[in-house]
């Protein structure tokens, strides 16, 4: 009996005891520069989203946003009167970067999100790094070139970005009887144009560059002639209520802007034969980003 008892006690101080975390569980409550000084390491998030960030045939991280987060971390470093700060990249999605973010699983997101309100309600956004379009692709032969046209059309969207809203926005306003259809890659999305199971897709003008240049055909596929929208902002994501670190990042940026290095980056990924992929896109730099670097400011 007395054993019973002793067994029953030890059981109810074991469900009463408080869930053992990690030391590097821990490490995630506490503000993010604080974490890089304990661990020595940066989680940076990217994607497969060339030229801003994507990886190569040999397994390696590169892209646009991806030289400029290298470069902030160098700012970092001596911020924080580090040795060294290890880089551990971690895959993200459209669909799944905010909780990512949020869970602690990456610092930062060296990518190409567009700064919206409605996304600065859940995460903090860096000075703008990039200014583009969203537009569609839609086979050649097909004749696509207006918003209009694409009435009573099925159009590819990406989960977990605004071209969701763009498109639901524009069959309204229009009444253009749209179908959208959601699906969890930028790649998925365009193949189903290609294999002609929706009539578009609709994303970032550069990133549609990209894919049609990577494609097996480009001559295949055409750029609508008509914008879904007005030029937007493009900046990293980082966590709300973590401004440290938000203002260091900021900060590590304007020197790379003020230092005219931005300059040299922009052209090895959007005016030479980008690195990796051997395609050139010949974007010069518009100049909504020329006036962000030379006057840098968070959007509010």
């Amino acid at each position: 009996m007395k054993m019973r008892i002793l067994q029953g006690l030890s059981l109810i101080f074991c469900l009463a005891a408080p869930f053992r975390v990690s030391a590097e569980d821990k490490i995630f409550d506490t503000p993010t520069l604080d974490r890089i000084v304990q661990t020595g390491k940066i989680r940076i998030g990217y994607g497969s989203t060339a030229p801003f960030s994507f990886l190569n045939a040999d397994g390696q991280v590169l892209g646009y946003s991806i030289d400029l987060c290298r470069g902030v971390v160098e700012r970092l470093k001596q911020r924080l009167k580090l040795r060294s700060i290890d880089i551990e990249f971690v895959p993200r999605t459209p669909s799944n970067r905010i909780q990512l973010l949020n869970d602690g699983s990456m610092d930062i997101e060296c990518n190409a999100s567009t700064n919206t309100t409605e996304r600065r309600k859940s995460v903090a956004f860096s000075y703008s790094h990039f200014y583009g379009v969203t537009r569609y692709v839609s086979l050649r032969k097909n004749g696509l070139a207006k918003l209009d046209d694409l009435k009573g059309r099925s159009v590819s969207v990406a989960l977990g970005t605004v071209n969701i809203n763009e498109i639901n926005d524009i069959s309204r306003k229009r009444r253009l009887n749209i179908s959208p259809v959601p699906v969890d890659s930028l790649q998925a999305a365009f193949d189903m144009v290609t294999d002609g199971r929706v009539a578009a897709f609709a994303m970032d003008e550069v990133l549609l560059k990209t894919m049609i240049a990577r494609a097996q055909n480009p001559s295949d596929y055409a750029l609508s002639d008509e914008q879904l929208t007005d030029v937007q902002p493009l900046g990293f994501m980082m966590r709300l209520n973590d401004k440290p670190f938000v203002n260091a990042v900021n900060e590590g940026l304007a020197d790379i802007y003020k230092t005219g290095a931005v300059r040299d980056i922009y052209k090895r990924w959007f005016e030479d034969p980008m690195p990796g992929l051997n395609i050139k896109l010949d974007l010069p730099m518009n100049r909504w980003l020329m006036d962000a670097i030379i006057n840098p400011k968070v959007i509010e």
